[in-house]
C-alpha cells in the first residue's frame, strides 16, 4: 500500500509541475490580453483529439455530469487562470493557487465526509506559510482583478475535483478528460467570440506555446491528476498541487527575471515539506512505527502516545 501511494503520488505530481509552466508560457509566448481565446485553444482541440482517439461518448447521467465537470474544471478554470497569468507576475499567480489544499479539504469534508486529519491540515498550513514567503518577492502593486481570478480558479476547481471523486467515473482517465475538455471548450467558444472578437494572428512562438499547453499542460497533466484523484484522498492530492507554485517560481526566476532570495528558498522548503508530510504513505509509516514501538515495549514519547498509554492503564 505504501509503495502504491508513493507511485500514485509521483504520477499525480506531473500535473502541477506542468501547470506551473502556464504562467511563464502565457507571459512570454501567447498573444497578449486574450485569456478566453487562449482557454479555447488550450481546451477544445485537445478534447476533440482525445475524443476521436477514444471514440466513446457519455452515457446516462454522465452527459450532464460531464457538462458540470467541464464547466468547473475547464470552462471556468481556464479563463480565470489565464486572466491571473495576464494580470499578475508569474510566480505570484502560481503561489496563490497553493490555497487550493485547504479549499479542497473543506469541500471534501462537506461532500465526501472525508476528514482531512490534523496532520494533513498542518501540512496545508505549512504550505500556505511557504506560499507567504514566496509572495514576498512580488514587486509593486498587485492587480485586484488578477487576485480575484486566481482565488476564483481555486474555488471552482476545488468543487470540480471533489465532485469528480464523488461521482466515481465509469471510464478511464483519458476518456474522462476528453469529455470535460470538449464540454468546457464548447462553452468557451461563444463567450470568447462575444467578449474578445475574432481570433488574433498566431505566430510561431504562440503556436509553440499553445502546443505545449495543450499536450503537456492539458492532456498529460489532467490525465495524471485525475489518476491520483480517483485513487487517493482528495486532500492528499490537493497538497501535491503545491508543486505548482514551486515550479512557477523557478520558471519566473529563470525566464521572467523575478526576484529570488532566502525567504523564497525557505518558502519552497516549507512547501515541499508540506507536500510530503500530507501523503498517505507518511501516515502509514508513522502508524507502523508507533505499532512497532508498542510491540517492542518502547516507552511512549509523543503526546498522543502518552494519552493512549494512560487510557490503556486506566
Amino acid at each position: 500500500m505504501e509503495s502504491i501511494s508513493w507511485r500514485t503520488a509521483a504520477i499525480t505530481a506531473v500535473a502541477p509541475i506542468a501547470w506551473g509552466s502556464t504562467y511563464v508560457v502565457t507571459e512570454q509566448l501567447l498573444p497578449p490580453d486574450r485569456p478566453l481565446f487562449a482557454a479555447v485553444v488550450r481546451a477544445l482541440p485537445a478534447g476533440l483529439l482525445l475524443l476521436a482517439y477514444r471514440r466513446r461518448l457519455p452515457q446516462g447521467d454522465w452527459w450532464w455530469r460531464s457538462a458540470v465537470l467541464g464547466v468547473l474544471n475547464i470552462g471556468l478554470f481556464f479563463p480565470l487562470i489565464f486572466l491571473a497569468a495576464y494580470e499578475l507576475p508569474g510566480g505570484l499567480a502560481a503561489t496563490l493557487q497553493a490555497t487550493m489544499p485547504l479549499a479542497v479539504m473543506a469541500v471534501a469534508w462537506r461532500l465526501l465526509r472525508e476528514r482531512p486529519g490534523a496532520a494533513r491540515i498542518a501540512a496545508a498550513l505549512v504550505g500556505v506559510l511557504g506560499v507567504g514567503l514566496l509572495v514576498l518577492r512580488s514587486p509593486g502593486q498587485v492587480s485586484t482583478v488578477g487576485l480575484l481570478a486566481a482565488f476564483g480558479s481555486v474555488a471552482v476547481t476545488a468543487l470540480g475535483f471533489v465532485l469528480l471523486k464523488r461521482w466515481e467515473p465509469p471510464v478511464d482517465m483519458v476518456t474522462l478528460v476528453s469529455w470535460q475538455l470538449v464540454a468546457g471548450g464548447l462553452v468557451l467558444v461563444p463567450v470568447a467570440l462575444a467578449v474578445e472578437g475574432a481570433p488574433p494572428a498566431i505566430d510561431l512562438p504562440a503556436a509553440a506555446g499553445f502546443l505545449w499547453l495543450g499536450v503537456v499542460g492539458t492532456i498529460l497533466a489532467y490525465t495524471c491528476w485525475f489518476h491520483g484523484l480517483t485513487r487517493m484522498p482528495a486532500g492528499a492530492v490537493s497538497l501535491i498541487g503545491l508543486l505548482n507554485p514551486v515550479v512557477g517560481t523557478l520558471l519566473g526566476v529563470a525566464f521572467a527575471g523575478e526576484l529570488f532570495g532566502w525567504s523564497q528558498a525557505l518558502g519552497m522548503a516549507l512547501v515541499l515539506g508540506g507536500v510530503v508530510a500530507g501523503q498517505p504513505a507518511v501516515a502509514v509509516a508513522v502508524r507502523r512505527r508507533r505499532a512497532t514501538r508498542r510491540t517492542a515495549g518502547v516507552p511512549p514519547t509523543t503526546p498522543r502516545e502518552l494519552v493512549g498509554a494512560g487510557a490503556r492503564r486506566g
